[in-house]
Order: C-alpha cells, then structure tokens, then sequence
C-alpha cells in the first residue's frame, strides 16, 4: 500500500467521523475532505490539519477567557447565540414581539 494510499484512508476516517452541518445540507465539509481524500498530492500535512480541526486542538491549545465567553457588555450573548442554535434545530423561532421589543 502507497503512502497516498495511506493518507487517502486517514482523510476519509476522518471525514466519516466529521458531524453534518443540519443548516446547510447541500454543502458538507465530510464531502469536501472526501474528494481532497482522492486528491493525488494529498500530503500528511493536509491530513494533519483535518485532524486538528476535528480534534479541536485550537481551543484546547488557545483556551477563551470567561472575560471573551461573557463580555461585559452582554454577558448572556454566546448562551443566547446557543440557545437560538438548538431552538432553530427544533424548528422553534421567537416570537415577532420579542424580536420587536428585543426581549429574550
């Protein structure tokens, strides 16, 4: 088996672990780093910078304060933004009055 070989399986285990995006169904970085899996000067960098994105290492390496996370001139922005995430999953949206009256 040929290091391209080699490289080309690694990408795609990690492109089948890779979670779909449920907002935006017709583009998938999964897709995308299939068919770099298939690329024919696929390098192991290219495979080791997938394999920091799916592991996080940024944030592990480069951990956000509670001062960035809860900013003193919104401190809920980021739960809210989270919160918006999952409700939006579910279908649920905010009421037009709470929108107008920009209650939460």
């Amino acid at each position: 088996m040929s290091a391209t070989t080699r490289l080309a399986q690694k990408l795609n285990t990690i492109a089948d672990l890779w979670v779909n995006d449920p907002f935006r169904p017709n583009i998938q970085l999964q897709a995308f780093l299939k068919s770099l899996a298939t690329h024919p000067r696929l390098t192991p960098q290219a495979v080791q910078a997938a394999r920091a994105l799916k592991d996080n290492n940024a944030q592990k390496q480069y951990p956000l304060s509670k001062r960035t996370l809860q900013p003193a001139s919104m401190p809920h922005h980021y739960d809210r933004l989270i919160e918006g995430y999952h409700k939006s999953l579910q279908g649920i949206g905010r009421p037009w009055w709470k929108i107008f009256f920009g209650i939460w």
